[in-house]
């Protein structure tokens, strides 16, 4: 698929159809400013303040929103959160409907057919795929995506980041985690604390 898009894109610049610049810029906002980061910084900020994870529970869109991301493709959200004993995963069994303010761009595996099919039948061997495994005990919820409402899960907060500041909390949040596909990450090493100014 990379080497199709590769391609493509060559043959679309060399035509003078697709300025490369404005291609790059896209891209770079997909990843960087309406990417993952975005919904990190929702989970970080659940994990840290008990009234905006109450918030979160109860109307996810206006607490995503008050932090400055909404629109197009994430004007209906719930977050559905891990626990011990309940571990969510989402897909779209119809298309590739997709939370773009807090996840960017959907991952190529996130709208293929075999996964959107499988999560449904075998979630424990999709998430087994991807690395994760879960205590025979652990339930495993499935939510389906739709055009009306899409999901962010809000992944367990790995032990050992009790007095994180939010910012380092975010950065152990990966899109998979925020899918369900995978987990947070464990911490290796406490963060630094801040260099006075």
């Amino acid at each position: 698929m990379d080497l199709r898009v590769r391609a493509l894109e060559t043959v679309l610049t060399a035509k003078g159809y697709v300025d490369p610049a404005a291609l790059d810029a896209l891209i770079d906002t997909y990843q960087t400013r309406i990417g993952p980061r975005n919904g990190a910084r929702v989970v970080a900020r659940a994990w840290v303040d008990p009234t905006y994870l109450d918030w979160l529970r109860r109307d996810a869109s206006a607490a995503i929103a008050d932090l400055g991301y909404s629109g197009r493709q994430g004007e209906h959200m719930r977050v559905v959160e891990n626990t011990p004993v309940c571990h969510n995963l989402v897909v779209c069994t119809l298309c590739s409907c997709y939370p773009w303010p807090v996840l960017g761009l959907p991952p190529t595996w996130y709208k293929s057919a075999p996964y959107r099919s499988r999560a449904v039948r075998d979630p424990r061997g999709v998430l087994a795929d991807f690395g994760v495994t879960l205590p025979e005990a652990t339930a495993i919820r499935v939510w389906d995506s739709t055009a009306e409402l899409r999901y962010l899960v809000l992944p367990q907060r790995p032990a050992g980041t009790e007095g994180w500041p939010e910012a380092a909390l975010a950065d152990l949040v990966t899109r998979d985690s925020m899918i369900g596909t995978g987990l947070a990450c464990a911490p290796s090493t406490p963060p630094r604390p801040p260099t006075p100014t």
